[in-house]
Protein backbone atom coordinates (compact mmCIF):
# COMPACT_ATOMS: atom_id res chain seq x y z
CA UNK A 1 0.00 0.00 0.00
CA UNK A 2 1.33 3.50 -1.31
CA UNK A 3 1.26 6.30 1.14
CA UNK A 4 2.81 8.85 -1.12
CA UNK A 5 2.29 8.81 -5.12
CA UNK A 6 4.05 11.06 -7.73
CA UNK A 7 2.60 11.16 -11.15
CA UNK A 8 4.19 13.08 -13.88
CA UNK A 9 5.63 15.61 -11.50
CA UNK A 10 7.32 18.82 -13.34
CA UNK A 11 9.22 21.95 -12.48
CA UNK A 12 10.92 24.50 -14.59
CA UNK A 13 12.62 26.93 -13.19
CA UNK A 14 12.60 29.82 -16.57
CA UNK A 15 14.35 27.74 -19.30
CA UNK A 16 15.19 24.66 -16.95
CA UNK A 17 13.45 21.82 -16.48
CA UNK A 18 14.41 20.64 -13.21
CA UNK A 19 12.44 18.02 -12.95
CA UNK A 20 11.06 16.31 -16.01
CA UNK A 21 7.80 14.05 -15.90
CA UNK A 22 8.64 11.89 -12.25
CA UNK A 23 6.96 9.22 -11.14
CA UNK A 24 6.97 7.12 -8.38
CA UNK A 25 4.93 5.72 -5.46
CA UNK A 26 6.56 5.27 -1.62
CA UNK A 27 5.22 2.24 -0.09
CA UNK A 28 4.00 2.83 3.51
CA UNK A 29 6.52 1.45 6.50
CA UNK A 30 9.18 1.18 4.10
CA UNK A 31 12.14 3.60 3.37
CA UNK A 32 12.44 4.73 -0.43
CA UNK A 33 16.10 6.14 -1.46
CA UNK A 34 15.85 8.85 -3.85
CA UNK A 35 19.91 9.29 -5.60
CA UNK A 36 21.64 10.58 -8.31
CA UNK A 37 24.33 12.94 -9.03
CA UNK A 38 24.96 16.48 -8.10
CA UNK A 39 22.29 18.74 -9.66
CA UNK A 40 20.05 15.82 -10.65
CA UNK A 41 16.83 17.22 -9.26
CA UNK A 42 16.82 15.18 -5.88
CA UNK A 43 16.08 18.19 -3.08
CA UNK A 44 14.19 20.26 -5.89
CA UNK A 45 11.80 17.15 -5.44
CA UNK A 46 11.66 17.20 -2.08
CA UNK A 47 10.76 20.69 -2.36
CA UNK A 48 7.82 20.23 -3.90
CA UNK A 49 6.99 17.74 -2.12
CA UNK A 50 7.07 19.58 1.24
CA UNK A 51 5.60 22.67 -0.25
CA UNK A 52 8.33 24.87 -0.82
CA UNK A 53 7.62 24.85 -4.76
CA UNK A 54 4.99 24.51 -6.73
CA UNK A 55 5.12 21.97 -9.11
CA UNK A 56 4.75 23.26 -12.83
CA UNK A 57 2.31 20.09 -13.58
CA UNK A 58 2.04 16.80 -12.39
CA UNK A 59 -0.29 14.92 -9.02
CA UNK A 60 1.11 14.49 -5.78
CA UNK A 61 -0.85 12.08 -3.44
CA UNK A 62 -0.52 11.46 0.19
CA UNK A 63 -2.55 8.34 0.96
CA UNK A 64 -4.95 9.33 -1.82
CA UNK A 65 -5.81 12.76 -1.35
CA UNK A 66 -4.58 15.31 -3.50
CA UNK A 67 -1.78 17.39 -2.08
CA UNK A 68 -2.27 20.49 -4.79
CA UNK A 69 -0.36 23.61 -4.10
CA UNK A 70 -0.59 23.28 -0.39
CA UNK A 71 2.08 25.89 1.63
CA UNK A 72 4.51 23.97 3.93
CA UNK A 73 2.67 24.51 7.11
CA UNK A 74 -0.31 22.47 5.84
CA UNK A 75 2.20 19.62 4.44
CA UNK A 76 3.30 19.36 7.68
CA UNK A 77 -0.59 19.21 9.08
CA UNK A 78 -1.43 16.69 6.68
CA UNK A 79 1.32 14.76 7.72
CA UNK A 80 4.85 15.16 5.80
CA UNK A 81 8.03 16.62 7.41
CA UNK A 82 11.22 16.99 6.86
CA UNK A 83 15.01 18.18 7.50
CA UNK A 84 17.38 20.23 5.06
CA UNK A 85 20.56 19.08 3.64
CA UNK A 86 21.61 22.70 5.84
CA UNK A 87 20.86 22.08 9.28
CA UNK A 88 17.91 24.42 9.84
CA UNK A 89 17.70 25.16 14.03
CA UNK A 90 16.78 28.11 16.63
CA UNK A 91 20.75 28.45 17.67
CA UNK A 92 19.64 30.50 20.15
CA UNK A 93 17.68 28.30 21.65
CA UNK A 94 17.48 25.37 24.10
CA UNK A 95 17.54 21.89 22.64
CA UNK A 96 14.30 21.12 24.41
CA UNK A 97 12.79 24.15 22.98
CA UNK A 98 14.18 23.30 19.16
CA UNK A 99 12.08 20.06 19.45
CA UNK A 100 8.86 22.02 21.31
CA UNK A 101 8.81 24.36 18.20
CA UNK A 102 7.99 20.93 16.28
CA UNK A 103 5.19 19.96 17.84
CA UNK A 104 3.26 23.04 17.18
CA UNK A 105 1.33 20.64 14.64
CA UNK A 106 -0.72 19.01 16.56
CA UNK A 107 -1.03 21.52 19.33
CA UNK A 108 -4.17 23.60 19.80
CA UNK A 109 -2.10 26.35 20.74
CA UNK A 110 -0.44 26.78 17.71
CA UNK A 111 3.49 27.80 17.63
CA UNK A 112 3.82 30.62 19.80
CA UNK A 113 1.95 28.37 22.70
CA UNK A 114 4.33 25.54 22.20
CA UNK A 115 6.95 27.35 23.40
CA UNK A 116 5.75 29.95 26.13
CA UNK A 117 1.27 29.17 27.01
CA UNK A 118 -0.67 26.68 26.73
CA UNK A 119 -0.29 25.76 30.47
CA UNK A 120 -2.41 22.97 29.96
CA UNK A 121 -0.53 21.39 27.09
CA UNK A 122 2.51 22.67 27.97
CA UNK A 123 3.29 19.01 30.00
CA UNK A 124 2.11 17.01 27.58
CA UNK A 125 4.58 18.87 25.47
CA UNK A 126 7.83 19.01 27.27
CA UNK A 127 7.56 15.50 28.48
CA UNK A 128 7.05 14.58 24.18
CA UNK A 129 10.02 16.38 23.25
CA UNK A 130 12.32 14.40 26.12
CA UNK A 131 10.98 11.16 24.80
CA UNK A 132 11.99 12.12 21.28
CA UNK A 133 15.45 13.75 22.44
CA UNK A 134 15.91 10.20 23.98
CA UNK A 135 14.82 8.69 21.02
CA UNK A 136 17.59 10.24 18.88
CA UNK A 137 20.31 9.97 22.04
CA UNK A 138 20.81 13.68 23.13
CA UNK A 139 18.24 14.14 26.20
CA UNK A 140 20.89 14.45 28.14
CA UNK A 141 21.89 17.89 26.21
CA UNK A 142 17.74 19.11 26.14
CA UNK A 143 18.98 22.10 28.40
CA UNK A 144 21.81 22.82 26.39
CA UNK A 145 21.95 25.77 23.64
CA UNK A 146 21.46 24.61 20.19
CA UNK A 147 24.22 26.35 18.75
CA UNK A 148 26.35 24.76 21.35
CA UNK A 149 25.79 21.01 19.97
CA UNK A 150 28.39 19.34 18.23
CA UNK A 151 27.80 19.09 14.30
CA UNK A 152 26.39 14.90 14.59
CA UNK A 153 24.03 16.14 17.08
CA UNK A 154 22.92 18.84 15.76
CA UNK A 155 21.69 16.84 12.75
CA UNK A 156 20.20 14.49 15.72
CA UNK A 157 18.14 17.57 17.08
CA UNK A 158 16.83 18.54 13.61
CA UNK A 159 15.56 14.82 13.09
CA UNK A 160 13.78 15.44 16.64
CA UNK A 161 12.14 18.25 16.06
CA UNK A 162 10.78 16.85 12.44
CA UNK A 163 9.60 13.65 14.15
CA UNK A 164 8.03 16.00 17.26
CA UNK A 165 4.92 16.60 14.52
CA UNK A 166 3.97 13.25 14.45
CA UNK A 167 4.46 12.62 10.55
CA UNK A 168 3.17 9.83 8.98
CA UNK A 169 6.27 10.33 6.46
CA UNK A 170 9.63 11.84 6.95
CA UNK A 171 11.41 13.44 4.44
CA UNK A 172 15.33 13.39 4.62
CA UNK A 173 17.72 15.51 2.71
CA UNK A 174 21.33 14.31 3.31
CA UNK A 175 20.95 13.28 6.87
CA UNK A 176 24.64 12.36 7.00
CA UNK A 177 26.27 15.15 4.97
CA UNK A 178 29.14 16.85 7.34
CA UNK A 179 29.00 13.76 9.43
CA UNK A 180 32.02 11.31 10.53
CA UNK A 181 32.36 7.55 10.36
CA UNK A 182 30.91 7.46 14.02
CA UNK A 183 28.03 9.60 13.80
CA UNK A 184 27.23 8.26 10.69
CA UNK A 185 26.86 4.87 12.08
CA UNK A 186 24.95 6.85 15.05
CA UNK A 187 22.45 8.37 12.82
CA UNK A 188 21.89 4.73 10.38
CA UNK A 189 20.83 3.31 14.04
CA UNK A 190 18.47 5.92 14.69
CA UNK A 191 16.95 5.36 11.28
CA UNK A 192 16.61 1.68 11.41
CA UNK A 193 14.95 2.17 14.59
CA UNK A 194 12.32 4.44 13.19
CA UNK A 195 12.15 2.26 10.28
CA UNK A 196 10.83 -1.01 12.64
CA UNK A 197 9.05 1.47 14.53
CA UNK A 198 6.62 1.84 11.32
CA UNK A 199 7.40 5.34 9.90
CA UNK A 200 7.78 5.67 6.14
CA UNK A 201 11.34 7.57 5.66
CA UNK A 202 11.98 9.04 1.83
CA UNK A 203 15.45 9.41 2.08
CA UNK A 204 18.12 11.71 -0.09
CA UNK A 205 21.41 10.66 0.52
CA UNK A 206 25.00 10.38 -1.40
CA UNK A 207 26.32 7.76 1.23
CA UNK A 208 25.62 4.55 -0.18
CA UNK A 209 26.91 3.01 3.20
CA UNK A 210 23.57 4.44 4.52
CA UNK A 211 21.17 3.91 1.55
CA UNK A 212 22.34 -0.24 0.69
CA UNK A 213 21.36 -2.07 3.66
CA UNK A 214 18.45 0.84 5.10
CA UNK A 215 16.37 1.20 2.18
CA UNK A 216 13.58 -1.03 0.57
CA UNK A 217 13.55 0.62 -2.70
CA UNK A 218 15.80 3.45 -5.06
CA UNK A 219 15.18 5.56 -7.11
CA UNK A 220 17.70 7.10 -9.23
CA UNK A 221 17.43 10.64 -11.00
CA UNK A 222 19.96 12.25 -13.77
CA UNK A 223 19.07 15.57 -14.98
CA UNK A 224 15.54 15.46 -13.40
CA UNK A 225 14.59 12.26 -14.91
CA UNK A 226 13.99 8.66 -13.18
CA UNK A 227 16.70 6.39 -15.18
CA UNK A 228 15.99 3.34 -12.81
CA UNK A 229 13.90 2.27 -9.85
CA UNK A 230 14.14 -1.21 -7.70
CA UNK A 231 16.12 -2.98 -4.93
CA UNK A 232 19.20 -1.40 -4.14
CA UNK A 233 21.19 -4.63 -4.85
CA UNK A 234 19.67 -4.34 -8.56
CA UNK A 235 20.43 -0.72 -8.64
CA UNK A 236 24.25 -1.37 -8.06
CA UNK A 237 24.43 -3.35 -11.07
CA UNK A 238 21.86 -1.20 -13.34
CA UNK A 239 24.17 -0.28 -16.06
CA UNK A 240 22.46 3.39 -16.64
CA UNK A 241 23.04 3.84 -12.73
CA UNK A 242 26.68 2.76 -12.78
CA UNK A 243 27.43 5.45 -16.48
CA UNK A 244 25.69 8.21 -14.52
CA UNK A 245 26.13 7.97 -10.95
CA UNK A 246 27.91 5.09 -8.71
CA UNK A 247 30.70 4.62 -11.11
CA UNK A 248 33.25 1.45 -12.07
CA UNK A 249 35.29 -0.21 -9.52
CA UNK A 250 38.21 0.21 -11.71
CA UNK A 251 37.53 4.27 -12.69
CA UNK A 252 36.82 5.20 -8.85
CA UNK A 253 40.60 3.57 -8.32
CA UNK A 254 42.23 5.48 -10.71
CA UNK A 255 39.97 8.48 -10.02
Amino acid sequence: MSILRVDSLVKDFGGLRAVDGLSFEVEKGHVHALIGPNGSGKTTVLNLLSGVYTPTSGRLELEGTELGRWRPHRMVRSGMARTFQNIRLFREMTVIENVMVGCHAWTRAGLLGAVVGARREEAEIRARSHELLDRVGIADRADSLARNLPYGQQRLLELARALASRPRLLLLDEPAAGLNSDETEELSNVLRRLRAEGLTLLLVEHDMSIVIPLSDRVTVLNFGRKIAEGPPRQIQDDEAVIEAYLGRPDEQETA
